[in-house]
């Protein structure tokens, strides 16, 4: 699987327009992006970002779509796990403790008796 915090700015914000998108063709992911380059200079980028490994194309009549060569889930742990050891020290508790206390105002009574859950079931499996 190919690492994402490789890529350039540029380059991942066409791979994160193609995430949204599900699928699209040059037209599409221009369309999905600010300020975007050329329809060429885009063009160009799918392709360099398919031989990379990111995407994947085929190709539909006379143009080519493209679509992530990864699953959302794997493409979120290789990030998450970027920015877990980048901003976070590696440490998840610190992580966890940071994305509630942005999204404190958000999350309801559920949303904290479903998270107990989680936490509860992911420490099942630890032995120490």
């Amino acid at each position: 699987m190919a690492e994402f915090e490789h890529l350039a700015a540029r380059e991942r914000q066409i791979v994160e327009a193609v995430y949204r998108l599900e699928e699209g063709s040059v037209s599409d992911v221009l369309a999905a992006i600010a300020d975007p380059p050329s329809y060429s200079a885009v063009r160009a980028m799918l392709t360099i970002l398919v031989q990379k490994g990111y995407l994947a194309s085929r190709k539909d009549k006379n143009r080519y779509l493209y679509r992530p060569a990864t699953s959302k889930q794997v493409a979120r742990k290789s990030v998450l796990r970027n920015m877990l050891d980048t901003f976070f020290g590696g440490k998840a508790t610190d992580a966890m403790a940071a994305l509630l206390d942005v999204a404190a105002d958000d999350l309801n009574a559920d949303d904290y008796k479903t998270l107990k859950t989680m936490i509860n079931d992911a420490g099942k499996g630890d032995k120490s």
